[in-house]
């Protein structure tokens, strides 16, 4: 998959790689997820260091609101990293599916005059 051949083939899955590279989103976002929960946990609890004169109450209030953009931008960077490990194995898992399906279809089945036919022939 991937290796810059042309193959000749319109469309080239390999079930294998999606399912092997699926699980690195899930870990990564749980990384994230830890981060994001550690930096929250810590600004929270600084309180608000800048102090409260006319210097540290302009940051604040140029800080604050960014803080929270910030958090709510990374925690849906952590939901979209779990999605796509889902979406990935979803897509093998139906890719495999569907290759089945039509595997089967062009499978022949020998009736009982012992005659080969295919599945779609009455």
């Amino acid at each position: 998959m991937g290796d810059g051949k042309d193959s000749g083939k319109v469309l080239d899955i390999s079930t294998a790689d999606i399912k092997l590279t699926a699980p690195v989103f899930l870990t990564q976002g749980q990384n994230l997820s830890k981060a994001l929960t550690t930096l929250v946990t810590a600004l929270d609890g600084l309180g608000k260091p800048w102090g409260d004169d006319e210097q540290g109450k302009a940051f604040g209030d140029a800080y604050s609101p960014q803080q929270k953009a910030i958090e709510k931008a990374a925690g849906t960077l952590v939901l979209g990293l779990v999605s796509i490990h889902e979406a990935m194995a979803d897509m093998a898992d139906g890719h495999v599916d569907n290759d089945e399906l039509i595997a089967g279809m062009f499978t022949k089945v020998l009736s009982k005059d012992g005659e080969g036919h295919d599945r779609g022939d009455k």
